[in-house]
């Protein structure tokens, strides 16, 4: 018997319908927070197709080394979750492999843990060959230090409920092992070509000299819809976290017939497994490689400013958080409390409030991406010998002329220029 490529929560997961949710908490000061992650959680297991029975936000003040809660808190629970019929107990918390096991045989139900739920939506929605590897690499990496866990499963299944094949299953671990790391390394080398490709067609924006903007924020924030209201591209909308997993770029004309690329890129989340920020780094890093950010914030939310720290957390991580950034405040025709855009408004500069559904303040909108466009440029006068001819052609493809002479043999340009080319023409700068 050897293990599936997909391990057991894609084989059983699919099974379940209904959950019981857990989640934990310090202090009281840290209660409602941890019902907010149980809602979103609530949220992933609904875009997965859990429906949840009952949530539980427990008070912890220490995580027990064996299995996470203590007896007394796993024996409430399992009452609660076998009143309420739920078929699985899902938690808010990442657990050790160890603690997973040991919970499974205190509640007699599968228990699985936010990162795998996270993962398996992820797997779900997936749609191009690099956004599927970088999701199956994630699961292997996920996979391999559950094994007896899984192998544990299966021998209930085949002795019915005698236990761990110790025999047969130890032998098995190890040559299971060994194939998944193996599998790592393949998935690792598929990862970089597709890597290396879209390296090539990044060089090829930054060539064409058009700026790049890219859409970033927390998941469900409205990027996809801000993309399509924009440019009016047939990209995917959905309400549903992590709708779209795939970035797609978009040529779009500002009010000054400035050409300029939208890229819509992944949601971010609280509690964002590291495995998976590892895994999409290619995908995320369209965040790193762009000239200014669109950091999209769902001001109807309750969480508004939570979320946008999640993400901000998650452009540090990227070394992203040093761009330009315009804040966009989004769903404004749904924000229930004004004075969540007062807040965001003094915490964040540069920012603008919009409605992406309806449309409204994108006159706004795109001042500020005008303005910001203009702060990256900067204003040149150049005499150029025509010896140097194809940087002026550079100059005229990349950089908006303003005027233009000839002066013997010398090209004469007043023109504005990307900051990236500054160095080119530092030798031909004249104040005349």
């Amino acid at each position: 018997m050897t293990v599936s490529k997909n391990f057991l929560l894609d084989a059983e997961l699919k099974s379940f319908k209904t959950a019981f949710l857990i989640g934990t908490y310090a202090s009281g000061s840290d209660k409602k927070l941890c019902e907010d992650n149980l809602a979103e959680l609530e949220r992933l297991g609904e875009t997965f197709g859990l429906e949840t029975l009952g949530k539980m936000a427990c008070p912890i003040k220490k995580i027990d080394a064996a299995a996470f809660l203590g007896k007394g808190k796993i024996d409430e629970i399992k009452l609660l979750a076998e009143d309420a019929k739920a078929e699985v107990i899902l938690f808010d918390d990442e657990i050790s492999p160890h603690q997973q096991r040991n919970l499974e045989q205190s509640f007699q139900k599968p228990v699985i843990d936010r990162t795998e739920l996270i993962i398996e939506v992820f797997a779900q929605r997936a749609q191009t060959r690099e956004a599927r590897l970088q999701i199956e690499l994630a699961r292997v990496k996920y996979q391999i230090p559950r094994l007896k866990r899984l192998w544990t499963h299966l021998s209930r299944q085949v002795s019915g409920g005698g236990g761990y094949l110790k025999g047969e299953g130890e032998k098995q671990i190890e040559l299971d092992r060994r194939m998944l790391r193996r599998r790592i390394v393949r998935l690792q080398e598929e990862i970089d070509e597709v890597k290396a490709q879209r390296e090539t067609q990044r060089s090829g924006r930054l060539r064409s000299g058009i700026p790049t903007f890219a859409i970033v924020g927390y998941t469900n924030a409205g990027k996809s819809t801000l993309l399509k209201a924009l440019t009016k591209a047939d990209v995917f909308v959905e309400d549903k976290l992590f709708a779209t997993l795939d970035t797609t770029t978009r040529k779009f004309s500002l009010p000054n017939r400035q050409e300029i690329l939208l890229i819509d890129t992944v949601g971010f989340i609280r509690k964002l497994p590291h495995m998976l920020v590892a895994a999409f780094r290619s995908t995320l890093e369209e965040a790193t490689h762009t000239d200014i950010l669109l950091h999209l914030i769902d001001s109807s939310s309750p969480n508004a400013e939570a979320q946008a720290e999640a993400t901000y957390e998650v452009l540090k991580e990227l070394n992203a958080d040093q761009h330009p950034i315009i804040t966009v405040l989004n769903k404004i025709d749904a924000c229930p409390n004004p004075l969540i855009l007062h807040k965001l408004r003094i915490k964040y500069p540069k920012t603008i409030a919009i409605s992406a559904l309806h449309g409204t303040g994108f006159d706004l909108l795109m001042d500020a991406m005008i303005a910001e466009l203009s702060a990256l440029r900067k204003l040149v006068k150049l005499r150029i010998p025509q010896s140097h001819y194809a940087l002026v052609s550079e100059l005229m493809r990349d950089g908006k002329v303003l005027n233009s002479d000839y002066e013997g043999d010398d090209v004469v340009l007043e023109v504005e220029i990307p900051r990236q080319l500054e160095h080119k023409v530092l030798p031909f700068l004249f104040g005349g």
